[in-house]
Formats: structure tokens, sequence, C-alpha cells
């Protein structure tokens, strides 16, 4: 594959923006089902957020194997039994509505999120290496703003769905007899069966598309005429330090930047706000994600590098929370808002710093990244339990502050760690 013979590609970008459409609002979804799945399945918070875990764990479990199954597919075909596992996943929410079982639910969002590490592992090499590795960045970018608009799609179209009126049912299960409350909740339940046999079928749909087109191979032994000075006499992917920082940099970013839109709604309600005006909080952040992502590709690498630019919005991240923690009303959900400003180019930044001179190892690098996403797992429900052993949902955002500060790290010389030459990308 020749990365700098754009024009060539510009089917496959395509094809990679409509997969980064569907990461958008599968992933994004997660931010309406947390409130809902805690009225319809009677959770706490703590258990609520165990919807980001199953969904974030897969991706640890099955990075690697996706890694093995891409060798012996290749991408197409890979993608596309990605695709047919979500779509599995999707239809098991049917039995577990009917019979309004969390653990099903849970079992499902793991099934979505393994078809996801499949379509992860092969479309972020895709967008890496279709041109220079300067301007990855630029690249990532535009999936992103494919990822952030369905992600807002995601928001209005579910929110609206199974939180319609939800103020009102909170409200009437407090009068109801147990056996009414469970007629009311298994009604509640019901509403999910419908979009998610869509979400299914078009899932599929988009499996034969791409099954059916024609789609190049990355060729990992042509890329980056210098990989070798770095690679050779390399015989494992652990003899990369940069690499592992930067897998232990996404761990952190996916960490926080889920709890900046799965957990908007409940710090909405925290402030006081009705979950009616609540549930859509999350869109904030879909929106300042947005206009990060277009000022990326206006701005890198044509006025500032890319490591440069992820120094400077950590440093606002860090500010952002602490605004969020120590104010109230407007201040702080604008406050909270801006983090999707500022975490635009973080996944855009740290995926072609880590992955740079990888040469040969490029695949199972690319694993070992999606492998970080687990922190979409660890950190909200490690927020959950701390928001509830400090009784507060506000000061519980401490907890992002050294994950920003790990980024940071990154940023400023964990990228150059073990590389023979010292240069900023």
């Amino acid at each position: 594959m020749a990365p700098n013979n754009s024009r060539q590609y510009i089917p496959a970008l395509i094809v990679i923006a409509c997969l980064f459409f569907v990461f958008g609002f599968i992933t994004w979804s997660n931010s309406q089902l947390i409130p809902y799945l805690k009225i319809a399945c009677e959770l706490s918070d703590t258990q609520s957020y165990l919807v980001a875990t199953a969904f974030f764990a897969a991706y640890f479990v099955m990075a690697i194997p996706s890694s093995v199954v891409l060798r012996k597919t290749g991408f197409k075909k890979g993608m596309s039994l990605g695709l047919l596992v979500m779509a599995a996943g999707a239809l098991l929410f049917i039995p577990a509505a009917q019979a309004r079982n969390f653990n099903l639910f849970l079992t499902g969002l793991f099934i979505i999120g393994s078809g996801l590490a499949l379509l992860q592992t092969a479309s972020n090499p895709y967008a890496t290496v279709l041109g220079p590795i300067e301007s990855a960045a630029q690249r990532i970018s535009i999936m992103g703003i494919c990822n952030k608009i369905a992600g807002i799609i995601a928001v209005y179209v579910l929110g609206s769905i199974t939180l319609e009126n939800a103020d009102g049912i909170k409200a009437k299960l407090l009068t109801l007899s147990p056996a009414e409350k469970a007629l009311e909740l298994d009604a509640l339940a019901a509403r999910v069966i419908q979009p998610y046999i869509v979400i299914a079928a078009s899932l599929a749909a988009l499996a034969l598309i791409i099954y059916c087109i024609n789609l190049p191979e990355i060729n990992e032994e042509e890329q980056q005429a210098g990989d070798s000075e770095h690679s050779a006499g390399k015989t494992s992917i652990l003899q990369f330090p940069h690499l592992l920082l930067g897998a232990l940099a996404i761990f952190f970013y996916v960490g926080v930047e889920v709890i900046s839109y799965d957990t908007f709604t409940g710090f909405g309600e925290a402030l006081g706000y009705p979950l009616a005006e609540a549930k859509t909080f999350a869109t904030y952040t879909g929106y300042g994600l947005l206009a990060g992502y277009v000022l990326g590709i206006i701005a890198i690498p044509r006025f500032i590098s890319q490591q440069k630019a992820l120094s400077v919005l950590t440093v606002l991240s860090i500010v952002c929370v602490l605004l969020s923690m120590f104010t109230r009303g407007a201040v702080a959900i604008c406050s909270f808002a801006l983090l999707g400003f500022t975490n635009s180019v973080v996944w855009p930044a740290i995926w072609p710093l880590a992955i740079n001179h990888l040469g040969r190892f490029t695949k199972l690098g690319s694993a070992l990244l999606i492998m970080g996403i687990v922190g979409g797992a660890v950190l909200p429900p490690l927020y959950g339990k701390f928001s509830e052993l400090i009784a507060s949902r506000q000061m519980a955002y401490m907890i992002m502050i050294p994950c920003y500060v790990f980024i940071l790290y990154f940023a400023w010389s964990g990228h150059k760690a073990g590389l023979r030459t010292k240069s900023s990308i």
C-alpha cells in the first residue's frame, strides 16, 4: 500500500468513515442506556455504569484475537465479520428486554463491543497510513467528525425513545404497587426492542455491502521507509516503549472521554436539572468534539504539530475538570461540555504518535492500542463507586486529573521513548 497516493484510496476512506459513523452511534447509545437501564432494571449508580464496563471490556479481551482474525481473513472480510457479530449482540437486546434481565443486556453489549474491537483494529491503521504520518491526526479527525455526528444523533434518537417522560415515570413508580410497578417497568424495557432490531438490520446490511466492494489491503512491509531503522532486530511488540506508553495513554483517554459523556446526564441531575433536560447534555460534548475536529483538520500540521496540539489541549482539559468540580449551574455544565473540545485531538494525536515506526508490527501494535480502550470499562464504574463513597458526583471528577497528567507526559516525552531519533510529529 503506497501511503502517499491518497486519491486512489478515497473509496477506502469513505468506507472507513461509514464505520466510524457506526462506532459513534453504537458507543454513544450507551449514554442513554445507562439512565434508561437504571430505571428499567432498578439499578444503583455503580451498577448502571456496568453498561460501559461490559461494552469496553470486550476491546481488551478481543483486541489480540481480532488481530489474529484479520491476519487470516484480511481487512474486508474481517470488517464484515465484525459487523455481523455486532448485529448478533444487538438482537440479544430483544430477549433481554422481554425478560428485563440486566445480565443479558450486559452480554449483548459485550458481544457488540467484540465486533467493534475487530472493526477498530482494522479501521484505525487505514486512517493512519493513507497519507503522511505527519497529517494522520488530520485524517483521523475527519473520521472523528463522522463518529461524533453519529453520537449526537444516537443521543437524540435513542434518548427520545427510551427516556421519553422519564421524570414522570420515575415519579409514577413511587405510587404503584409491586405488581403494577413490574408491569410499568416491563413496558419501559420493551421500548428498546424496536430500535435495536433496526440497528441489527442496518449492521447486517453494511456487512454485506463491505463484503461485496473492493477494499485494498494494508501491506505492513511497505509502510514508512524509515521504519527499518527503528524496528530492525525487534522480535516483540513489547520492545517499543513508545507504543506501550501510547496504549496506556489511550486507556486513560478513553476512560475520561466515556466519563465526559456517559455521566453527563447524572451530573446534570446532581446539579438540579430535570432528567428531561439533562438527558441531552451529552450532545454538548459531541458538539465540542466536532468543533475540535474541524479545528484540527484546519490547523494540524499546517500551524501546529499533533504533539503540541495534544499538549495544549490536555492542559485545557485539566482546567475544565477543575472548573466543573468547583462551580455550579451553567458554568459547571459549560466547563464539562468543553471537555468535548479539549478531548477532540487526544485520540487523533495519540494514535499516530504511538504507532509511528512499527513497520511489520503495525497490525499487532494497533491491537495493543485497541486494548487500551478498556479504560472505558474501568474508569466509569470507578467514578460511580467513588461518587457514592464521597457522596458527590461533582467532586468525584477529581479521578480524571491524574489521567490527563499521564496523557500530558506522553505528549511531552513518552511518545519518543525508545526511538533512536527524536522528532515531534
